[in-house]
Formats: structure tokens, C-alpha cells, sequence
């Protein structure tokens, strides 16, 4: 969506974390499964005394998240030295890069693409994201040091795409024992220091509880590497809601657009605003998850059945059709959806190949999963189709109205088994946790309820004429798909090293013991009902 004005973020000294103390974990817990799952997530009570060769490898690969942040961890992987070019505001020219892939099964190759200007050898750290004791990351290869030149600026194709042919500085066949996650590479150019980062997810087949999807079909469309070239950007508005528009994913992340003092965004795309504090609070209570890309749940809808709950996390704006119906395919057999994100499945986008024929590279807007007039602040929407479906039939709720703007999540019906063990009564609210955009008008489903609501504000104190509305609606199998209404959900579960706290219209106040039990109750439930 279009974004008034940037975050007023500051950066400063990574914040500590912030988790439940196991006395608090244990206290209230929903049964003994819910225990299990804060302690650990190794334990299921139907197969505690199964010894079947089958049970057997499953509870292994159920632990393999617990085990592997027992691995040590670092710090090393945030960067230390960083620049960003003031002409172009959002691209450091001294050290960048991009990977030939979003997502990589272990076995397969990725190559890396990288330019430095002026011309400096460069190294690339490899790093996994998680929990690690509190570090954040754990170091799993070092490669280089490369030979490092400038390599050229894309030219301006058709629909102002800038589709990257750079040669590769190398190709990594990704080891088997790689678990799936969220990787970064972080590039050092040995000439001044500087450095920017590279990212990739390592995705797998296993059955898990979790599917951890990252909204990198998002990052890239708030990406205006090198200047001005992001889907907003038309040539002639600099917050463009039409069409025309196409990205590729060939080039490097710029630093985010509304966040331009956060220099962990350089190279991540969005990963570290909204993302990473979840990731960091599910591995270190030792989730059972493991991690897709927006591009898998589009072209792999069998691999969705594997798991017992889909995760939206963050900021998942820009959906294909196909995306919008493997979902609803996968909740009709009995799938369990969590979004715990905001302005959600809002942008229709066409995925389309590169220059050189390699398939989903670049997509460009097509349409709006929402009623003509549906929101108030973005003309250029009308010249977009608005046909069904429409993402409140999907999630419960969608954009709608004033779209952004800030609020406490509010609870609406405190009996409800999502607020056990919260203590919170009707009309409590977790400060400023609704924020940056949100999800309104709940869809028409029958047995879909209102958990949480409250008018929407454009700074504290100022109504703005929304109201957010979190939803929950039961599947046909005993399912349930959950929408938290709020980018911002993860900045209630923890503070990982390196985040920084939004700011603007309404602020959150970091990890709160009631949204982490919201979240471990909606994730037990997943796990029971599956």
C-alpha cells in the first residue's frame, strides 16, 4: 500500500530479549500438548508410546528445530559497516547483491550475484536465522575472497523493469544437513568494509507442524533499487497503485523505502521489520517449523498439506491468483491458517519469466482482492480490476477503508479460547499492537467471529474512520483459519538483536505476555486439531 510517510524509527543498540519465563509459560497452560509445545514441540500426547519406525523419524524431525538452536550461535551475521548512496537514497553501489533463486531445496545450487564500485575483492558469510541462545544467526559456510568489479546497471525494459545480468561470482550446492530457514549472506568488500546482504530461504519436503511463509513477494515490491523502480513507481508518482508496473527479482535489495534509517534492510528486503521477531520467539520455544517463499505456495499447493498450520507473517501484500487458491484449496481439505499479518493478499500480481526465460522472476500488479471503493486513499486502483475473489473470503477480514493507521488490539469476546491463560477482559487492549495497516470489513462466513476490534487512529488520540476487526472462522474439517488485522503481530512476541520498533500513527511497546500466549494458543490448537 501507499505509505504516507516513513517510520520514524531510530537505530540503537539491539534490544534485549524478551521471552516468558518458564514459570510463565507453564502457568494456565492449555493442557498438557500446550506444555509440550512452549517447552519444546517434541511431545505429542497421542504418540508419546508410539515406537513405530515411523513415529520414530517423525519425532526426530519434529526436534530438529530445538536441536539445531542448541548449535552455537553469533552475532557476526549483523552488519557493521554500512552506506547508503545519497544520490539514490536506497542502494550502496560499494557492495551489492542478489541470489538466482528465492527458495532452494538442500541438494540443489544457488547462484550468487554480487558488484563492487569501485572494484574491491569481497567475501560472503553465509549465516541461518533463528533463535541461538539470543544470538539471532549461526554461521554455516564462508566463501570467497572473490575478485570484485562494478558490474552494469540494467537498462529501463518494458514496464520500467530492472532485470540484472550480472555474472556470478559463485554457485552454492546447498549441503544436505542445511535445515530449512531463512538464510542471509552477508557481503564485505575488503576495500573499505562496507557491507550489505544477500538472501535466500532453504526450503525442504517434511512434514512439520509450521509453514513459515516469508512475504518476499512484498519485499520486492517495495524494492526501488537502484532509485525509483519499485511497483510504486510509475515515472511520474512516487506512490503508484496501477498497473504497467513490473519488478524482477534479478537485483539487489535496496535499503526499505519507508524505513530510511534501518540499515539491516539493506540486501533483506523486509525479512528483519517484520518478520524475524517471529522467527526468532517460534525457535527458540523449538516450533516445529519449517520455511517457504511466497513463490513455493504459488507453484507447489500439494507441499502446503504437509503441515498443520500455514503461517502469513508481517507485511504479505502481493498475492498471484494461483497463491489465493492453493490456500483455499489446502483449508477445504483441512489446512489450519494463522495470519498473523496485515493489508494481506491486497495486490493481484502476474508472475512472469525474466529476459532470459527463467520462470517467476518478475510480476507486475493486475488487480485488487477487495470491492471497488473498498479503500479510501488510493485512486489509481480504480484502473484495476476489483473482481472475486475477494481476500476477506480467504482471511476473515482485508483491507479496507483508511487501509493504514494504528490501534490497540483490542479483545472482543474474552471467553473465547483464544484468550486463555491471557486474563484479559473485553475491552482490554495490547498497546499500539494494530498498526502500520490492518484488516477490516469481515467477510459474510458462517461461524466467522469478531475476537478483537477498535477504531483505527492516524496518530494518538486522533480517529481516522477505520476499525480494525481480527477474525476467526472454522474450516470444514475442524480447521480454523485465525487474522490477527496487524502487521505489527511480531513485535509482540520478542526483540531480536538488530530490530528496531516501528513508530508511526500508533507505536508498539515490544513483547507482551498476552500476545505471546494469544500466539502459543493458536499454535497449540493447530497442533491438536490436525
Amino acid at each position: 500500500m501507499k505509505k504516507k510517510s516513513p517510520l520514524n524509527q531510530k537505530p540503537g543498540r539491539p534490544q534485549p530479549t524478551s521471552q516468558l519465563s518458564r514459570r510463565e509459560l507453564l502457568k494456565g497452560a492449555v493442557g498438557v500438548g500446550a506444555m509440550a509445545a512452549l517447552g519444546g514441540c517434541s511431545f505429542d500426547e497421542r504418540t508419546a508410546h508410539d515406537t513405530s519406525p515411523a513415529a520414530i523419524l517423525q519425532a526426530r524431525r519434529s526436534d530438529a528445530i530445538r536441536k539445531e538452536n542448541e548449535r552455537p550461535g553469533t552475532r557476526n551475521w549483523l552488519l557493521q559497516n554500512t552506506r547508503i548512496d545519497p544520490a539514490t537514497k536506497y542502494r550502496c553501489p560499494w557492495i551489492e547483491g542478489y541470489a538466482s533463486r528465492t527458495s532452494v531445496r538442500a541438494g540443489e545450487s544457488i547462484d550468487f550475484f554480487a558488484s563492487t564500485n569501485p572494484a574491491s575483492a569481497f567475501r560472503l558469510d553465509v549465516y541461518r536465522m533463528g533463535y541461538y541462545g539470543g544470538a539471532g544467526g549461526r554461521q554455516v559456510a564462508s566463501l570467497g575472497p572473490f575478485k570484485g568489479f562494478a558490474q552494469p546497471d540494467p537498462p529501463i525494459g518494458q514496464k520500467r523493469v530492472r532485470d540484472c545480468q550480472w555474472e556470478p561470482c559463485t554457485s552454492l550446492k546447498i549441503p544436505k544437513d542445511w535445515l530449512s530457514g531463512v538464510y542471509l549472506g552477508k557481503l564485505t568488500a575488503e576495500r573499505e568494509g562496507l557491507q550489505s546482504y544477500v538472501i535466500f530461504i532453504v526450503r525442504d519436503d517434511r512434514r512439520a507442524d509450521f509453514i513459515f511463509q516469508c512475504s518476499d513477494n512484498t519485499w520486492q515490491a517495495y524494492n526501488r533499487w537502484p532509485n525509483q523502480f519499485a511497483l510504486y513507481d510509475n515515472g511520474q508518482h512516487q506512490w503508484w497503485w496501477g498497473g504497467d508496473v513490473q519488478v524482477s527479482f534479478n537485483r539487489p535489495y535496496g535499503k526499505y523505502c519507508q524505513i530510511l534509517d534501518a540499515p539491516l534492510s539493506t540486501g533483506s528486503g523486509e525479512w528483519f521489520l517484520w518478520e524475524f521477531p517471529f522467527a526468532y520467539w517460534l525457535e527458540a520455544h523449538g516450533y516445529d517449523v519449517t520455511y517457504i517463499s511466497n513463490l513455493d505456495t504459488h507453484t507447489e499447493p500439494r507441499s502446503l498439506l504437509r503441515a498443520k498450520g500455514l503461517l502469513s507473517i508481517g507485511h504479505d501484500e502481493y498475492w498471484s491468483i494461483e497463491m489465493f487458491q492453493n490456500v483455499k484449496t489446502a483449508i477445504a481439505s483441512g489446512l489450519n491458517v494463522g495470519f498473523f499479518s496485515g493489508n494481506a493478499v491486497c495486490g493481484r500480481i502476474l508472475l512472469a519469466p525474466d529476459a532470459r526465460g527463467h520462470a517467476n522472476r518478475a510480476f507486475e500488479r493486475v488487480g485488487v482482492y477487495g470491492p471497488p471503493g473498498g479503500t479510501r486513499e488510493f485512486e489509481a486502483m480504480n484502473t484495476l480490476r476489483h473482481e472475486r475473489p475477494y481476500a476477506n473470503e480467504l482471511i476473515g477480514a482485508h483491507s479496507t477503508g483508511p487501509v493504514t493507521g494504528g490501534a490497540d488490539w483490542t479483545c472482543a469476546q474474552p471467553e473465547h479460547w483464544l484468550f486463555a491463560g491471557t486474563e484479559m477482559k473485553k475491552g482490554d487492549g495490547i498497546p499500539g499492537l494494530v498498526g502500520w495497516e490492518w484488516h477490516g470489513d469481515p467477510a459474510n462466513i458462517p461461524g466467522l467471529e469478531v475476537v478483537a476490534t477498535a477504531p483505527t487512529q492516524s496518530e494518538p488520540g486522533k480517529l481516522n474512520g477505520g476499525q480494525f476487526t481480527a477474525t476467526i472462522y472454522p474450516g470444514a474439517k475442524q480447521n480454523f483459519v485465525f487474522n490477527a488485522a496487524t502487521c505489527w503481530w511480531a513485535d509482540g512476541l520478542a526483540a531480536p538483536p538488530g530490530y528496531v520498533r516501528p513508530s508511526v500513527y500508533t507505536s508498539p511497546r515490544g513483547p507482551d505476555p498476552r500476545a505471546q500466549r494469544i500466539t502459543a494458543n493458536i499454535l497449540e490448537r493447530m497442533r491438536s486439531l490436525a
